[in-house]
């Protein structure tokens, strides 16, 4: 058996505010020990439950926050930037049999610490098929393309409200709760870790591929707060304004749609200016 980890930081234990997940920060550095933990809690459960494998890939603005050198030995971590698949890279293989959201948030627009989807700003929403959408609805639509079930997902409390939506079955376990979007009430790493390993210990029953789901069609919008970057956005093929700083496009496979949307926010980056947005 074995269980992907996709890892994201703004929803680990401890973590309230930019400065705890900006690279290169002292809380950020304070802050990996605590995202380390909850990942490691993760694997440490699945481990238990019965998986032979686990791999966690880091799915963290520079994808490269987590310490191996804390991690299980038995860990395989993929770590770096400019994956096929962000998030979920190494799903497409069909040898996992789960995946795990560890760290995971609520979508931009939404109510959430630290809210947002994939840009940190300039996002104000993003909607698939017209259900506002997180990155955790996003990555649950490639994983059950793939025939791999979400069995586990952590972050805030509202992160867990919202991931009823995409993964009812799931084991959902709140390391805060929400009181802004720069404030929570956390609870310790020691607590979190044991309540993380327990939940992952439970969700490895869950486990198991099904079928693949496919015959879907996806239309994804994006609201931006400024209209240069939705016209920056419509350079990707596709994609076209569909309201007021809004553009859309539509694809055949969520594969394709996850990958667009990449290449839709890697280009809006690259157009904000520093002082104005």
């Amino acid at each position: 058996m074995k269980i992907l980890i996709s890892a994201d930081m703004e929803g680990a234990t401890g973590v309230t505010w930019p400065a705890d997940v900006l690279p290169g920060t002292p809380q950020w550095e304070r802050c990996r020990s605590m995202f380390t933990s909850d990942v490691n809690a993760a694997a440490l459960g699945f481990y238990e439950g019965g998986a032979d494998e686990v791999l966690v890939n880091e799915a963290h603005w520079s994808m490269r926050n987590l310490l191996l050198e804390h991690m299980d030995e038995r860990v395989q971590m993929l770590t770096g930037k400019h994956k096929s698949l962000s998030m979920v890279e190494g799903i497409q293989h069909g040898d996992v049999d789960a995946v795990a959201f560890v760290g995971y948030h609520t979508g931009a627009g939404a109510e959430g610490v630290l809210a947002h989807t994939y840009l940190a700003n300039s996002i104000t929403g993003v909607w698939l098929n017209g259900i506002r959408a997180s990155e955790g609805l996003l990555n649950a639509h490639v994983a059950a393309e793939y025939g791999v079930p979400v069995v586990l997902v952590t972050g805030d409390d509202l992160t867990c409200v919202d991931a009823e939506g995409y993964a009812p079955g799931a084991r959902k376990v709140a390391v805060k709760d929400h009181v802004s979007r720069y404030a929570a009430v956390c609870r310790t790493p020691a607590r979190t870790a044991a309540d993380i390993r327990a939940a992952a210990k439970a969700a490895t029953a869950l486990a198991g591929r099904r079928a693949p789901v496919t015959g879907k069609t996806f239309t994804v919008e994006l609201e931006f707060d400024a209209e240069h970057l939705a016209a920056a956005a419509t350079v990707v093929p596709g994609v076209a304004p569909s309201g007021e700083r809004r553009v859309a496009y539509t694809s055949a496979t969520m594969y394709e749609g996850i990958r667009t949307f990449k290449a839709v926010t890697t280009i809006v980056s690259a157009a904000v200016e520093e002082q104005y947005g």
